[in-house]
């Protein structure tokens, strides 16, 4: 990856917080645990997923820094969705983690070295995992689940 390829990234992931409030902005509150694409997590769900995912993440992260050739754990998604009661909680809190867990890694993100870019562990299901895979992983994350909160907006208007 050229470092301009990798500051392109790193501007994505920090605008990721932003994405997401601009698809919720004006999302009508009373749909927020609506399912109206059959399958797919509500607006409230994907909140609650970007808390848990970005604190996962953040803490990944810190790993791949911190330890020689880390263990980065694996996730079943949809266990946490389930088991953690996504819809029936307030996902206020959910937002807020979501938004300090990238301020944070943020912070981290523009001290890291040419060295810290090419650290690596590995995944329980992916095998190796290097920060820059990290990166590409998580830099549209947001981005991505913003534009799900988008299409749940279009389908209750239609």
């Amino acid at each position: 990856m050229t470092p301009e390829e990798r500051n392109d990234l790193i501007a994505t992931y920090a605008a990721g917080y932003d994405e997401v409030m601009k698809a919720l902005n004006g999302f009508p509150a009373e749909s927020l645990g609506a399912h109206p694409i059959p399958g797919k997590w509500s607006a409230r769900e994907i909140v609650h997923h970007l808390g848990d995912s970005e604190t996962q993440s953040a803490w990944r992260l810190r790993k791949l820094l911190v330890e020689d050739d880390p263990v980065i754990q694996g996730y079943d998604q949809d266990q946490f969705a389930t088991k953690l009661n996504y819809n029936a909680r307030d996902m206020a809190p959910a937002l807020e983690a979501f938004r300090l867990a990238r301020e944070t890694t943020m912070q981290v993100i523009n001290l890291m070295t040419e060295d810290d870019w090419n650290r690596a562990g590995t995944h329980t299901e992916s095998g190796r995992y290097t920060t820059e895979d990290w990166l590409v992983i998580y830099a549209k994350h947001a981005h991505n689940h913003a534009a799900q909160i988008q299409r749940l907006r279009d389908a209750l208007n239609t």
